[in-house]
């Protein structure tokens, strides 16, 4: 079955990037809706926050259901890379 999400990891993940993509439609349709840049830059600046905010939680629900299931210098690499990411992308 192509949408049988057995793992609940996965399918909190999943349900985090359909919330997420509905907070996106949703600034898109204010933006259409409020037609002036002023506020539209606004809108976008939310988004700003809720982005990473969406990215962060997803990666911290798939490091805990990977969390018995590797050894610790792997998980360790891998926080150290979502670490750097957060870095990359801060102002």
């Amino acid at each position: 079955m192509l949408f049988f999400a057995p793992d609940k990891f996965v399918l909190a993940m999943a349900g985090m990037r359909v919330l997420s993509s509905l907070i996106e439609l949703s600034a898109a349709l204010l933006m259409l809706k409020y037609n002036r840049v002023d506020a539209a830059l606004k809108v976008n600046a939310m988004l700003a926050l809720v982005g990473p905010t969406i990215m962060f939680i997803v990666m911290a629900l798939g490091l805990w259901g990977l969390a018995g299931k590797m050894p610790a210098s792997r998980m360790l690499i891998i926080i150290l890379g979502v670490g750097l990411i957060m870095y990359g992308v801060r102002r």
